[in-house]
């Protein structure tokens, strides 16, 4: 009983300490380099801080989404800048997707279009994604906070 008892504080303390320790490697509208330890998180902080972590922590999006150097590395100076698809089917996809589009500052979408991918894997055509993209089916809260962290990025220019 016991040993169960301290498990569990041990997890609880884990839990609370991990995801303090995940860096922070990107340019966001939420400089966490300049909160301090006692500063009041907005809702706002809290919500794009999400989406990161749902991004580049659950869902992977820069390694489709990122463009690689000469040896493979994703290219941290174009993060979510949109590149060429490197996975390819096992058998031949007519509706395979050969490149993965940008994400930095959330263009050619609006909010309502990135909620719909995000929850209903239906594209702004109003048709499915196309593969190699998940269809994600996503809660509503889970988009939104996705869809804050992209718009805090800074867009920039096509990468290829």
């Amino acid at each position: 009983m016991t040993s169960r008892i301290l498990s569990c504080a041990v997890l609880l303390l884990a839990a609370a300490v991990v995801p303090a320790a995940i860096p922070a490697r990107h340019n966001t509208a939420v400089a966490r380099a300049d909160r301090t330890a006692n500063a009041p998180v907005t809702p706002q902080q809290a919500e794009v801080e999400r989406g990161r972590y749902l991004v580049e922590e659950v869902a992977k999006c820069q390694e489709c989404h990122t463009p690689r150097d000469s040896n493979g590395q994703l290219d941290h100076s174009r993060w979510l800048q949109g590149a060429s698809i490197w996975i390819m089917p096992v058998h031949p996809d007519q509706n395979w997707a050969e490149r993965a589009p940008a994400l930095a500052g959330f263009p050619g979408l609006t909010e309502a279009q990135g909620e719909r991918v995000l929850e209903n894997g239906v594209g702004p055509n109003g048709l499915p994604i196309r593969p190699p993209m998940h269809i994600y089916h996503m809660k509503h809260d889970d988009a939104v906070a996705i869809i804050a962290y992209l718009q805090s990025l800074s867009p920039g220019s096509s990468p290829e």
